[in-house]
């Protein structure tokens, strides 16, 4: 359904942890696909964790501060948009349970929740955006992410966007089946994960595909650890990478299993450098829930140099591994 939108929405990018420490080139995509819709995109620098870890942990009294933080961020945009549909997914239907017995911070969570939208949503659904052709990409199979599936319905809208923009997609079987990652379950239950991450890479190779596309950069992360570990070569990307190739030449192409050396990830080499690129821009770490500089920052020119937020996440026993590079 084609919601109403302003004529040039102002829309404030939500980055997510993993997109701004990991794999920054998926808000630079995001970005370009949001200015080519039509949309006047910023990058709010007070921007935090949402929250999510420590409330699924049940850490309340710790994912409270961070939900009133990205409400105070966000609130006076038109839209958030997010490339994830886990973080969407948590300001979307659990801010307002999370802030239920503070009155006015319940009715501000809710008026947020409203336009929150992760990123394939809100560019089908809501600015009928239609992408420009995508040539070069000869199989792709998709993920279904549990967040964004569950949560947000999100699942016609990717494959959509990626019929309009030519790329075929070869379906694997249990598409909509967890890969194992859950945040922490994947640490808690490691063996458990390791093994739903090996029955979806099989269906995956079965299908005959060379790339696996998602639209949440943390079950990537962990295919593509878990890839590696098992010797299994396929490209991951994120949905919004592929879409955003045609409109920037140069937009880095794929990550696949390689490189990151004791749970950093290296910036993509093939990605372009200059100006305006979030490589560029990475400053120390920031104490955990906390911004670098309240102020938001106009995104220009199709960069989300301003995506590199500087917050600081715990390591995790799963180490992903990322490359970029050409296919």
């Amino acid at each position: 359904m084609n919601t109403a939108a302003p004529q040039r929405p102002r829309v404030a990018l939500f980055v997510s942890c993993l997109v701004n420490v990991f794999r920054p080139s998926v808000a630079e995509a995001a970005v370009t696909l949001l200015e080519r819709a039509g949309c006047e995109v910023e990058v709010p620098l007070e921007q935090s964790c949402c929250g999510q870890p420590g409330y699924n942990a049940g850490a309340i009294a710790a994912a409270r501060p961070l939900a009133q933080n990205l409400i105070r961020c966000f609130e006076g945009y038109d839209y958030v948009v997010a490339p994830t549909g886990s973080c969407a997914g948590m300001i979307k239907a659990h801010y307002p349970r999370l802030l239920a017995d503070m009155p006015e911070w319940r009715e501000r969570a809710q008026a947020l929740a409203v336009k929150t939208h992760e990123l394939t949503h809100f560019l089908h659904s809501v600015m009928a955006y239609t992408p420009s052709p995508v040539t070069g990409v000869a199989s792709m199979t998709y993920h279904d992410s549990c967040a964004g599936l569950r949560e947000l319905g999100i699942r016609a809208q990717p494959r959509a966007l990626l019929a309009q923009a030519g790329v075929p997609v070869s379906e694997m079987q249990g598409t909509e089946v967890c890969c194992g990652f859950g945040g922490a379950f994947c640490t808690k239950l490691p063996e458990i994960s390791a093994a739903m991450a090996d029955e979806k890479l099989a269906h995956a190779i079965a299908t005959g595909a060379a790339t696996m596309a998602g639209g949440d950069l943390g079950c990537l992360l962990h295919l593509a650890g878990r890839a590696s570990a098992v010797g299994v070569a396929l490209e991951f990307r994120h949905v919004a990478e592929v879409l955003a190739e045609a409109e920037v030449a140069g937009m880095a192409r794929s990550y696949t299993p390689e490189t990151a050396a004791a749970g950093h990830a290296r910036a993509p080499e093939s990605a372009p450098v200059g100006v305006g690129h979030a490589r560029d821009h990475q400053s120390p770490p920031a104490q955990p829930g906390h911004a670098r500089a309240p102020e938001s920052a106009p995104v220009g020119a199709g960069h989300a140099r301003d995506a590199a937020l500087s917050v600081a996440l715990p390591q995790t026993p799963l180490t992903p591994h990322v490359r970029s590079g050409n296919a």
